[in-house]
C-alpha cells in the first residue's frame, strides 16, 4: 500500500532508482509540469510544489511560468484556514473532517505547516503520521512544510501551493497553521473561511483569546466535547458566543457561529461543514467572496515585495561585509538601532531618511 503523502523529497531507492528519479526530475519541462498538475499526476504534483517552494532563481522563474499556465484552473476550491493553540486537536480534527468531506465526494488537500525550531531551523514534519487514515486515502493529499520561522503560521509559498492544489482538482484546501501565538491574520488573508478551534474547560474560558483572532473568525469550534467534557464545552461555547456578540462582525451578512465538536468522536462535523457551505454561498452570491479574493491578491503582492526586498538586502555584498561590525555596535550600544538600519539601507542603495 502506498501512502498518499508526497513531501517532494527524493525517496529512498537503490542507486539506479535514485538516478532514474533525478533524471526524470531534471528533464521535466514547463509543459510537463503544467500537464502533470492539471492531470493530477501525484509525482509531478509533488515536484511542482517543490518547484514553487525552491529559492533557486531558475526554479522561481519556472515556478512563475507554471503558475501562469495553471491559473485558469484555479479559484474554484473552498479555502479554509484552521488555527488553534497547540494541543487543541487540529490534526485529529482535520483527519476526521477530511474523511467526512471525501465521503461527500470532495477531494481534499491539507497544507500542514510545521513549526520550525528557532534554534536549529528544523521542523518535525509529522502531520503525515498524525493523519494516517487520511494520508492513505487516494482522494486526499497532505503536504507538510516547515514554517521556517515565518510569522502567521504559514510558509512563504503557501499561497502558491494552494493554487497548484486547486489546479490539480482538489476542491477543499485546508491550511493548518502553527497556532503558536503568532500573527495569524496572515492565514485569514489567503483563505475564504477562518476556523478557530478552542479547548473546553481551560480555566477562564476567555483566557488567552486575542480580540483580533475573534474578529477574524468565521466560526469558532470548541473541540474535544466528547464524554465528560460535554458540559465544560457547552459553558465554553456560551462564553465564546457572548464574546462574539459584543464585537462587530467583519461582514454584515455573516454572524460567526460557535459550535461544539469532537474530531475524535466525529461530533458536530457535518453541521460545521454545513456552516462552511452556507458561508460560501452567501459570500459568493453577495459578491463578497470575489471582493475578498481581489483584496487578498493585492496583499499578497505587497508581501512578496517585502520578502524580496528583505532577501535582497540580506544578500547584498556591501551589507554582508559591514553587517558584523554594525551588529557589534548595536549590541554594545555604540549606535542606535534606527541609525544602524539607515546605514544598512544606504549600503543597499536606498535613499532613506529617518523621520520622527
Amino acid at each position: 500500500m502506498t501512502l498518499s503523502v508526497d513531501t517532494g523529497r527524493v525517496p529512498v531507492l537503490p542507486d539506479n532508482g535514485r538516478q532514474a528519479w533525478r533524471a526524470v526530475r531534471a528533464t521535466l519541462t514547463l509543459d510537463d509540469y503544467v500537464k502533470g498538475v492539471l492531470s493530477g499526476d501525484r509525482m509531478r504534483l509533488a515536484r511542482a510544489i517543490s518547484l514553487v517552494e525552491s529559492s533557486n532563481p531558475e526554479h522561481q522563474k519556472l515556478a512563475q511560468d507554471l503558475l501562469i499556465g495553471i491559473t485558469p484552473a484555479t479559484g474554484k476550491a473552498h479555502r479554509i484556514g484552521i488555527t488553534g493553540v497547540p494541543g487543541v486537536g487540529k490534526s485529529t480534527f482535520i483527519e476526521s473532517f477530511g474523511n467526512l468531506l471525501i465521503e461527500k465526494g470532495h477531494r481534499v488537500a491539507v497544507l500542514a505547516v510545521d513549526p520550525s525550531s528557532s534554534r536549529s531551523g528544523g521542523s518535525i514534519l509529522g502531520d503525515k503520521t498524525r493523519m494516517e487514515t487520511l494520508a492513505n486515502n487516494p482522494h486526499a493529499y497532505i503536504r507538510p512544510s516547515p514554517s521556517s520561522g515565518r510569522l502567521g503560521g504559514v510558509t512563504r509559498t503557501t499561497r502558491e501551493t494552494m493554487l497548484v492544489m486547486e489546479a490539480a482538482g482538489y476542491d477543499v484546501i485546508l491550511v493548518e497553521t502553527v497556532g503558536a501565538g503568532q500573527n495569524e491574520t496572515v492565514v485569514a488573508d489567503m483563505t475564504d473561511f477562518f476556523l478557530v478551534l478552542m479547548l473546553p474547560g481551560a480555566g477562564d474560558e476567555l483566557q488567552g483569546i486575542k480580540k483580533g483572532i475573534l474578529e477574524l473568525a468565521d466560526l469558532i469550534a470548541v473541540n474535544k466535547c466528547e464524554g465528560d467534557n460535554e458540559q465544560k464545552a457547552e459553558v465554553a461555547r456560551q462564553h465564546y458566543a457572548n464574546a462574539l456578540h459584543i464585537l462587530t462582525p467583519s461582514s454584515p451578512n455573516w454572524q460567526p457561529p460557535v459550535l461544539k465538536i469532537s474530531g475524535l468522536s466525529n461530533i458536530g462535523l457535518p453541521e460545521l461543514w454545513e456552516r462552511v457551505e452556507a458561508h460560501h454561498k452567501i459570500f459568493q452570491e453577495s459578491g463578497e467572496l470575489e471582493a475578498i479574493r481581489k483584496g487578498q491578491r493585492i496583499k499578497w503582492m505587497w508581501n512578496l515585495i517585502e520578502d524580496k526586498l528583505m532577501d535582497a538586502v540580506r544578500s547584498n555584498p556591501d551589507v554582508k561585509s559591514h553587517l558584523p561590525e554594525i551588529r557589534r555596535q548595536v549590541e554594545q550600544g555604540e549606535i542606535t538601532v534606527p541609525l544602524a538600519g539607515l546605514k544598512l539601507l544606504q549600503m543597499f542603495g536606498l535613499a532613506v531618511a529617518l523621520e520622527g
